[in-house]
C-alpha cells in the first residue's frame, strides 16, 4: 500500500475529526519520519511537542522493552514496583510534594479541576455546587464536556451542550481582569504559560508573577498547565520558571510520555493533594507500571542531555534566523526555547504553506489559519535545524 492508499483507507473508514496534512508516517527517528514511499521528512510538530526527547529515543524504548518482558499493567487494586519510583522522580523533578499519575493531558486538566473545587469545598469552606474557575479566552485543555464547556473556539464547542457551569473567561494576558473576576466561591485560576494551541501567544513579561500573586493574595489555587510547554520545549524545565514563578498545581502530560505511550500526572503539595482520599478519583491504567517505566527514562533522557539548554539556545537561532526570511506576508515571529510561531497577516491561509514545506520535506501545521507552529524535538542537532531553515526559506520566499 501507498501513502494515497493510507489515506483513503483513514477517510472511509475513520471519523472526520482532523484535516491531517496528506502525509503518512511509517517510520520515525529522532528529528525526522518517513512516509510509506521512504521520503524523508523533518518533523518540526513532535506530535505537539509530545516528542520532546526525539522519536523511538534508545533509552525511552529500552525502558519500555524492558518493562514489557516484566510487568505492563496491574491497575490501581494493587501496588506496582514502578509507580513509587516514577512519582518520586516526578516529584523531584518539578520540585511538588505529591504527584497523581494519569494517563492524557485532557485526564490530567480533569484531575485538576476535581481537585480544585474539592479543596474549595474542603479547604476553602466554598458551598459545594457554588465553586468558581477562571479561565482564559482563546485556550486550549482538552477535548471533554467540561473543558470545551470554557473554550472559546467554535470548532470545539459548538452543538456540544448543555456545558458545565462553574467557569469564568477572562481575557489572557490581562492579570486585573482575573483580579477583578475573583469572587468569594472562586478556587481556581487555570491558565496556560504560554497558549500553544492559539498560536504560540507568549503574555508579556510579569503575567505570571502578577496572577500568582494575586491568587496567593485571594486564596485561590494557580494551575499552571505545562501539557505542552513543559519538560523543556521553551527552554526551562517549565515555562513558569522563565518568571520564577511556583504555582500551586501543574497538570503535566506529553512529552512524559517520550513519544510512546501516553503518560500524564498532576503535581501538587500534600496540604492540596490530600483532599483526594481512597474512590475519590481513579483510573485503570493511571499508574501502570509500562508507563511508569518510561516516564522514568522520560526525565531521565532530558536531564541527561540537558535539553533545556538545547532548547533555550536553538530556540534563539532559530528566531533570528527565521525574522531574516524575506516574506511581505509575516507579521511576526515569536515563542520561546523550540516553541515558536510565525504569524502572517490577517486572512492569509497558511495550509498551502504548510502542504508546501511538506513537498519540500519538513512538517509543521497551521493553526487559526493564519499561524505556522514549528516545533522541532528537541534532540535535533544545530546541523538538522539549519537544515530545515533552509528548507523554511525557500518556501517562504516564494509566498505572494
Amino acid at each position: 500500500m501507498n501513502t494515497k492508499d493510507f489515506i483513503n483507507m483513514d477517510h472511509t473508514y475513520g471519523a472526520h475529526n482532523y484535516h491531517p496534512l496528506p502525509v503518512v508516517i511509517s517510520e520515525a527517528k529522532g528529528a525526522k519520519v518517513k512516509d510509506p514511499e521512504g521520503k524523508e521528512y523533518f518533523d518540526f510538530l513532535s506530535a505537539y511537542s509530545a516528542v520532546n526527547q526525539g522519536h523511538r529515543h534508545p533509552k525511552i524504548i529500552k525502558a519500555l522493552t524492558d518493562q514489557l518482558n516484566r510487568c505492563t499493567l496491574t491497575s490501581r487494586a494493587f501496588h506496582n514496583d514502578m509507580m513509587g519510583p516514577f512519582l518520586k522522580k516526578l516529584c523531584d523533578f518539578t520540585g511538588f510534594e505529591m504527584a497523581l499519575p494519569m494517563n492524557t493531558g485532557a485526564e490530567a486538566v480533569e484531575t485538576a479541576l476535581k481537585l480544585a473545587r474539592r479543596w474549595g469545598a474542603e479547604k476553602k469552606g466554598i458551598k459545594n455546587g457554588k465553586q468558581e474557575i477562571i479561565v482564559a479566552e482563546n485556550n486550549f485543555h482538552g477535548r471533554t464536556i467540561s473543558i470545551v464547556s470554557f473554550s472559546t473556539d467554535p470548532d470545539a464547542r459548538v452543538n456540544y451542550g448543555p456545558y458545565t457551569p462553574g467557569f469564568k473567561i477572562v481575557p489572557y494576558n490581562d492579570a486585573k481582569a482575573i483580579e477583578k473576576a475573583i469572587t468569594k466561591n472562586t478556587c481556581a485560576v487555570l491558565l496556560e504559560p504560554i497558549q500553544g494551541e492559539a498560536g504560540v501567544f507568549v503574555p508579556d513579561a510579569g503575567y505570571l508573577k502578577a496572577v500568582s500573586d494575586i491568587c496567593k493574595k485571594n486564596n485561590v489555587l494557580f494551575i499552571a498547565d505545562e501539557i505542552q510547554t513543559g519538560f523543556c520545549r521553551t527552554g526551562k524545565k517549565f515555562a513558569v520558571d522563565h518568571e520564577g514563578v511556583r504555582p500551586d498545581v501543574m497538570t503535566l502530560g506529553k512529552a512524559l510520555g517520550g513519544g510512546v505511550i501516553p503518560v500524564s500526572a498532576v503535581v501538587a503539595d500534600k496540604h492540596i493533594m490530600e483532599v483526594f482520599t481512597p474512590g475519590s478519583h481513579g483510573s485503570t491504567f493511571g499508574g501502570y507500571p509500562l508507563a511508569m517505566a518510561v516516564g522514568i527514562a522520560s526525565i531521565e533522557v532530558l536531564e541527561e542531555e540537558n535539553l533545556a539548554d538545547k532548547a533555550q539556545e536553538l530556540g534563539e537561532f532559530f528566531r533570528s534566523e527565521v525574522k531574516k526570511i524575506k516574506c511581505d506576508k509575516i507579521v511576526q515571529v515569536r515563542g520561546k526555547g523550540l516553541l515558536n510561531a510565525v504569524v502572517f497577516e490577517k486572512g492569509f491561509e497558511a495550509w498551502e504553506v504548510c502542504v508546501a514545506l511538506k513537498e519540500a520535506g519538513l512538517l509543521a501545521k497551521q493553526t487559526h489559519g493564519n499561524i505556522i507552529r514549528f516545533a522541532p524535538p528537541l534532540v535535533i542537532t544545530k546541523e538538522e535545524l539549519t537544515e530545515g531553515l533552509a528548507i523554511i526559506k525557500s518556501v517562504f520566499e516564494k509566498i505572494k
